[in-house]
């Protein structure tokens, strides 16, 4: 995704965020920076196939306190993106009634100007839209309901036959915004549910990176340069010398995390402050890639040719200006080759590390 678009969207209005290799958000609190990142995996898990009433359990929440109900009692918000890739910038644009109903009222796909689907609420009554999308052959445009709480752009694979120019465009926008939106891992470690032993199993990823021995356990067998390079980036940002990082398999299947001292004794992970767990946590996660991660792989796009975008909120809460600089060199190293990008909330003085890098983008929100 190059760029991210809020209208009416909590307090964001009229808001055009473009989106490089690393961006990071910025601002006092309450400038809106979770609600930003909260738009951007909202889009993903409607790209994924989810239904709007999971992606939004509480649309009212969204909705801008100084939005006015019609004379229909409906209040909503619009939210959009635009992903890049071999079709060119395909935009995305989508309009969410909040109140009475929770529903998607309208979407448009377009590309270089051209609409290339179009959805619209024709009968509140029902619980469709009618979409409309290019076909570019005897029948200029095919129009057919579709459901008003999926996203139009991701059912087109399955209602599309790529028989005529129009279709394949239409295809080829649909595809590459689905494949877009899906490639995202937010990233929430959480230092409490991470010092315990864990089962040994396959090694994907959580969210909340519970599992960082079981992930540490893959690494150490399956991938040993990536694990020589993450004790490497450990020994920069945890206290005392660092000479690797172990697993250690416990009684019961259970494997436990550990740090290397030389000739001291290893230090369980469990002992680790929750600054060093996070800061370890989010190394891993720039270190390992799409196949670690606990998320829907996507099959039809070769591995060498997808782009991954890791998201993180408080990026930098618990850590101090050593791991933040520790990372951020990190963050700009996986990133440069294009299979990576990072999108995150930093405090201010993280971000004002960050703007002295290249490379790294800080936008600063106001309240």
């Amino acid at each position: 995704m190059s760029e991210l678009r809020l209208s009416a969207y909590a307090g964001r209005r009229r808001a055009v965020h473009p989106l490089g290799p690393v961006t990071l958000f910025a601002g006092p609190s309450g400038s809106g920076k979770s609600t930003v990142l909260h738009a951007y995996e909202a889009l993903a898990r409607l790209g994924a196939g989810e239904p709007l009433g999971e992606v939004f359990p509480d649309p009212a929440a969204y909705v801008p306190d100084s939005a006015r109900p019609d004379a229909q009692g409906r209040r909503g918000f619009s939210l959009g993106c635009t992903v890049d890739g071999p079709a060119g910038p395909v935009r995305l644009d989508l309009a969410v009634q909040a109140e009475p109903e929770l529903r998607i009222v309208g979407e448009r796909l377009t590309r270089h100007g051209r609409t290339l689907l179009t959805t619209a609420l024709r009968d509140p009554g029902r619980s469709t839209v009618q979409a409309a999308w290019l076909t570019a052959g005897s029948t200029p445009v095919t129009r057919a309901p579709l459901p008003d709480d999926l996203l139009g752009t991701a059912l087109l694979p399955l209602r599309v036959a790529g028989a005529t120019a129009g279709q394949r465009e239409v295809l080829a926008a649909a595809e590459q915004t689905v494949v877009g939106l899906r490639s995202l891992f937010p990233c929430a470690p959480e230092p409490a549910k991470m010092r315990a032993p864990v089962l040994a199993g396959e090694g994907r990823l959580l969210r909340d990176c519970a599992n960082l021995a079981e992930v540490l356990h893959r690494t150490h067998n399956a991938c040993p340069r990536r694990h020589q390079r993450l004790a490497a980036v450990a020994a920069a940002g945890c206290a005392g010398p660092v000479t690797g990082i172990g697993v250690r398999e416990l009684p019961g299947g259970t494997v436990q995390a550990l740090l290397g001292r030389g000739a001291r004794p290893a230090t369980p992970l469990d002992r680790l402050g929750d600054g060093e767990l996070r800061y370890l946590a989010l190394a891993l996660t720039l270190l390992t890639g799409p196949g670690v991660y606990a998320m829907d792989r996507i099959a039809e796009v070769p591995e060498a040719m997808q782009c991954l975008t890791l998201l993180t909120d408080d990026l930098d809460r618990g850590l101090d200006a050593r791991q933040v600089g520790a990372l951020l060199d990190l963050t700009a190293d996986i990133t440069a080759d294009g299979h990576m990008r990072l999108v995150g909330a930093v405090g201010e003085a993280t971000a004002a590390q960050a703007r002295r890098m290249p490379g790294v983008a800080v936008v600063d929100l106001t309240p």
